[in-house]
């Protein structure tokens, strides 16, 4: 039996917990109790969290973990002695100590992240590096592993550093059983970027939205300028002028991002090879897709495909 417990401590974000039921999927998926999941604070009892809701929490006491997971709270967190005391120790009992989101703070807090690479929400990473220099962040990362110690980033991530947890305690086959349960899309690798390049763009009429969600499912279109527009029940040249009043961008440009962004997940997830990623998103020849890997991203397919197996 794997113990996992979860810390939390006041205003942490409920967010964060989200990430349990990953074990209690992969139990079902098992069908035997693989992971005992527990709720920790370092007195125990009820703890308030951002969202107000309140959780109950045992006490931390002299109890480690198999895995332990401290949550995010607030933009930079910082933790009383005692919880640092606590992780400090729990380094040479525990397998694996982990942080979602601006819990790195915390472990930093620690010293647990010194001369090691971690992650933590893009909008903190900057402070966490200027905060504590001796800690390589990577802002740009799902999930790091840098030995010992998981760090995440921000919100959503926490689901995504469960499953990779899984993975490495049962294996590929397991961790994807388990995402399809939870019902994702796509289970993330820890070198897949932060950002998305539909939330980017941020379009403001339903209209655009409905010609990007177009884009995103038919890559291998063409998606020409009258696609689109037909997409968006606009004539071309309102279409045109929406699109770049609305996102900044050119239809051509925004394309061109959706399609680096679908062909970096199938490189990141290593099961096709760079000919087929190129047919499939729609770029037609591995050139063109290295090209537009270069414009969009500043490096080409096989450095993806290298990152993401140095994160796997």
């Amino acid at each position: 039996m794997h113990t996992v417990g979860f810390i939390v401590y006041p205003d942490f974000q409920l967010v964060c917990l989200a990430a349990s039921t990953v074990f209690e999927v992969a139990n079902l998926v098992l069908d035997e109790p693989g992971y005992e999941v527990s709720i920790r604070s370092e007195s125990g009892g009820l703890m308030r969290g951002t969202a107000a809701v309140t959780v109950l929490s045992e006490p931390l006491g002299d109890d480690f973990f198999d895995s332990v997971i401290v949550c995010g709270g607030a933009a930079a967190p910082r933790a009383s002695e005692g919880l640092v005391d606590y992780l400090r120790r729990a380094t040479t009992a525990t397998q694996r100590i982990g942080a979602i989101c601006t819990g790195a703070f915390i472990l930093a807090q620690a010293g647990l992240l010194a001369n090691r690479r971690a992650t933590t929400h893009w909008m903190v990473a900057a402070n966490l590096a200027q905060s504590y220099p001796d800690v390589r962040v990577e802002a740009d990362r799902i999930f790091v592993q840098d030995g010992q110690i998981w760090t995440s980033a921000g919100m959503s991530a926490g689901v995504d550093l469960a499953l990779a947890m899984v993975e490495n305690d049962h294996g590929k086959d397991v961790a994807r059983s388990v995402a399809r349960q939870l019902v994702l899309y796509h289970r993330r690798s820890g070198g897949q970027s932060q950002h998305s390049a539909l939330l980017e763009l941020e379009p403001k009429s339903d209209r655009i939205q409905d010609a990007l969600t177009y884009a995103r499912s038919h890559l291998k279109n063409s998606l020409s300028l009258d696609e689109l527009a037909d997409a968006a029940r606009l004539s071309s040249r309102q279409f045109s002028r929406a699109f770049r009043d609305e996102t900044g961008q050119t239809p051509a440009k925004a394309v061109e991002r959706l399609r680096v962004e679908a062909a970096r997940m199938m490189l990141e997830d290593g099961r096709h090879t760079v000919e087929t990623v190129a047919y499939e998103t729609g770029f037609a020849d591995r050139e063109r897709m290295r090209r537009a890997f270069l414009r969009v991203l500043g490096q080409p397919p096989q450095s993806v495909r290298r990152n993401a197996q140095r994160y796997a």
